[in-house]
């Protein structure tokens, strides 16, 4: 009887997971965004470009290596690379965001995604970052971060990151949306235009309607510094809005839509419910190590022959990440190391290169294979669409690194010479030596290299 539960559970599950993300999956290579709509087709709010007038410049941003000025209400400043900002971005279900953090008490306050999961990398100072779960527990799970940690936040919690340290800090982050939206808790209930009933919010935060109307500021539309106070120092106040948590909750791209606040995978199959291929761990048992991971500081090993190391953030590193549609990658180069011409069979890639100089670049499909390439610099961020061909090399005399965020879980590689010439077992030499239009013996020898 008990295997027939699990079994009518995987089918219902396995039914639930034809529904997909937000950002819905795209039936072409790409569509860049454009505001005119004449001659172009209209694909998720947006209007495509001619894919024949696309340029390496659409799926491209600079500037992400700048420090952001810091001196306003709550220290700290988000700048986000989303489709408005790369054009390129649109349909691929994958975004990403810098944040500056000033000294002693930068804050990015309390706010949710609705449309995205967010995974972050420390790279200055130190964060305590933290998300509440929704009704009826509104749990917080909170961790100190240093340079290198990695965090994640589940789609449509409220979540915060905090400076608790005497120097600037810096981090970024992927999200699972081309455009994740923003919903400041603080802003939205205090200072919302027009303004929420004063009766509504005293009865909610169980206050003094007189008391409650002297927080409020005169002109009700932006929050009183004395009610941001009482929004940071009070947890009851996270507690009571966990409920925007469940309701801005939404699909994550590509990856199958979670009906829960989060589904932390386990190997251990008792009284596990099976999830996007996991079994999930009692969300009453989650911890906050379930969401992190430390090292993403240090180099990876690049002393291979194609001078590149992948150090790779997925739901087998973060088990937290199961069913949040995104995962992250480290990449070192060494002087002119390659990460070879390869493909996520699951998920678009946005990279930002943080030291040295990189060229990239992705081929369409067929029948055009057209070539998009740039060169890229500190700050510089680019975008290989969902299952395109792509490469990155470094053309500096020193090392480069790059992080990337990709719209799924576990997004996969299919590294494009390993798996057509180091098959196994091999593919028939005759199938390669005519598709490649090679001497058979040239495809015999390029099989023995792998």
């Amino acid at each position: 009887m008990e295997a027939l539960q699990i079994i009518v559970a995987i089918f219902i599950l396995a039914l639930a997971s034809l529904t997909f993300a937000s950002d819905p999956s795209p039936l072409q290579d790409f569509c860049v965004a454009i505001n005119d709509p004449k001659g172009s087709v209209f694909v998720n709010g947006k209007f495509c470009k001619d894919v024949k007038l696309a340029k390496a410049d659409d799926f491209y941003f600079s500037g992400l290596h700048i420090r952001k000025n810091t001196s306003n209400t709550f220290g700290s400043t988000v700048t986000p690379v989303n489709v408005a900002q790369m054009p390129g971005l649109h349909t691929l279900g994958i975004s990403m965001v810098r944040i500056d953090y000033a000294p002693n008490g930068g804050l990015n306050p309390p706010h949710t995604h609705p449309r995205a999961s967010e995974i972050l990398v420390v790279l200055e100072g130190t964060l305590h970052v933290g998300f509440v779960t929704s009704n009826p527990d509104n749990h917080l799970i909170s961790k100190v971060l240093y340079p290198g940690d990695v965090f994640v936040f589940p789609v449509g919690l409220i979540h915060f990151q905090y400076n608790i340290g005497n120097t600037y800090a810096v981090a970024f982050a992927g999200l699972s949306s081309e455009n994740p939206g923003v919903i400041t808790i603080a802003n939205a209930v205090f200072g919302s235009n027009p303004s929420i009933n004063a009766d509504i919010l005293a009865k909610a935060f169980n206050l003094d309607r007189k008391m409650f109307l002297n927080l409020l500021p005169s002109n009700s539309k932006q929050p009183a510094k004395s009610t941001y106070i009482i929004m940071k120092g009070i947890r009851s106040i996270l507690i009571a809005f966990g409920l925007f948590a469940f309701a801005c909750s939404s699909a994550s791209a590509y990856d199958p839509s979670p009906l829960q606040d989060f589904c932390v995978a386990i190997k251990d199959i008792k009284n596990g419910v099976f999830v996007n291929g996991k079994f999930c761990k009692d969300p009453k048992l989650a911890v906050a190590e379930d969401f992190f991971f430390s090292g993403l500081n240090r180099p990876g090993n690049t002393s291979n022959p194609v001078g590149s190391n992948v150090t790779m953030i997925n739901v087998d590193i973060i088990p937290g990440l199961n069913t949040l549609g995104i995962s992250l990658v480290r990449i070192d180069y060494a002087p002119y190391g390659v990460n070879p011409p390869h493909t996520h069979p699951r998920g678009s890639e946005i990279l930002l290169v943080v030291e040295g100089t990189l060229y990239v670049g992705f081929v369409t499909a067929n029948p055009d294979n057209r070539l998009f390439t740039k060169i890229l610099n500190p700050g510089d961020v680019f975008v290989f669409p969902f299952g395109m061909i792509h490469f990155q090399f470094n053309i500096g005399k020193t090392a480069a690194v790059a992080f990337a965020g990709l719209s799924s879980q576990n997004a996969g590689v299919i590294t494009i010479a390993n798996a057509v010439f180091g098959s196994n077992p091999p593919i028939n030499p005759d199938v390669l030596a005519k598709a490649f239009q090679l001497n058979k013996n040239v495809v015999k020898y390029l099989q023995s290299r792998f």
